[in-house]
């Protein structure tokens, strides 16, 4: 049962599930340009974990089990999930967790309430927001705020994948009152990759070089060579 999964052993199965599926892609000649600007040789693509059913319904309870562990069973009235790719694990955490559930638009409807938080919401309900993955934590930011400003008591985000190779992302989140739960990072899948000989050794000692030093690494394959405040 995962209630008897340590952290390390989640972190291992996750990263395993997700190169089993072929959402970690790795490309060194051709890398990829993420939405920031950012070059990158690595990209994840946490949708393709909702089509596989085993695999979904072993990563929510590993999602259940860390909150559980890390703020409460009782800790939460509700849980959000985040548009689009959290809107699926908010349904299966609060279905899991037997709580009503909401979901966050990025920006307030431009209709009818032009409301941005979706589904009944009570002034001073706690709320764990869901989210599939997060690379420096500012979306996450940005749908807090929305619950809080909304009515809810918001303070935890819960989330498949962090990438955990940008400095300050940790930190960033605590000033604005969010604690971030994951299940595994980039350093989880990398050593799962190695260990399972996923990709060849080139391909991985180039990546690796790209996790230590993101920025720079980006700035030398034609990408941008710092991150937008």
């Amino acid at each position: 049962m995962s209630t008897l999964t340590d952290r390390a052993e989640m972190a291992r199965l996750t990263a395993r599930m997700l190169l089993e599926i072929k959402a970690v892609n790795f490309e060194i000649a051709n890398p990829y340009k993420l939405a920031s600007g950012l070059v990158s040789p690595s990209y994840i693509d946490c949708r393709e974990l909702i089509s596989y059913p085993a695999i979904r319904s072993t990563l929510i309870d590993f999602m259940v089990t860390t909150v559980q562990r890390d703020v409460g069973f009782e800790a939460f009235d509700s849980v959000a999930g985040g548009e689009t790719g959290g809107i699926p694990y908010g349904a299966w955490m609060a279905d899991r967790m037997g709580l009503p559930m909401q979901y966050v638009r990025k920006k307030p409807k431009g209709y009818g309430k032009g409301s941005q938080v979706e589904g009944v919401l009570h002034k001073g309900q706690r709320v764990l927001l869901a989210e599939d993955m997060t690379t420096d934590g500012g979306s996450k930011i940005k749908f807090v705020e929305a619950i809080r400003a909304a009515g809810g008591v918001c303070a935890h985000t819960s989330l498949v994948f962090f990438y955990d190779i940008f400095p300050n992302t940790i930190e960033n989140l605590k000033k604005h009152n969010i604690t971030l739960h994951y299940l595994a990072t980039w350093h989880d899948v990398l050593a799962e990759a190695k260990a399972g000989g996923y990709f060849d050794s080139a391909t991985l000692d180039e990546v690796e070089k790209f996790f230590a030093d993101p920025l720079g690494w980006s700035l030398a394959h034609g990408g941008i060579g710092e991150v937008s405040k």
